[in-house]
């Protein structure tokens, strides 16, 4: 789903207009961005939680001359599933058949 994809459905259920839509959808991602920025984890209940993890800087190699090159510290978002949504997502389909299963993509196939 794309953020277009997610204003059209926030449209739709709530009976409301697309801009409207995209201002609630952008106020939310404002607030969730402004909370990670101050060190802030985010939870929402059934879904997941947003923590930011602090990584220390390191000597990382360039792949393609192999010479060392100084990476320096960094935040980065990390999300994990809620126990609900991971449950949600394994469960079978409302009618009781199984999910079918995911087909990898093959156009990436070095084989040719």
């Amino acid at each position: 789903m794309t953020k277009s994809e997610l204003i059209d459905a926030v449209a739709q259920r709530t009976k409301i207009t697309k801009s409207r839509a995209e201002q609630v959808v952008n106020c939310v991602f404002d607030a969730m961005t402004a909370a990670l920025e101050r060190d802030e984890g985010i939870e929402i209940r059934g879904f997941g939680s947003f923590t930011v993890r602090k990584y220390k800087a390191y000597n990382g190699r360039n792949p393609r001359t192999g010479r060392p090159v100084p990476v320096p510290e960094k935040r980065l978002p990390f999300f994990k599933v809620g126990k609900e949504l991971k449950e949600l997502v394994n469960s079978p389909l409302a009618d009781g058949s199984p999910r079918p299963p995911i087909e990898e993509d093959d156009d990436n196939d070095d084989d040719d």
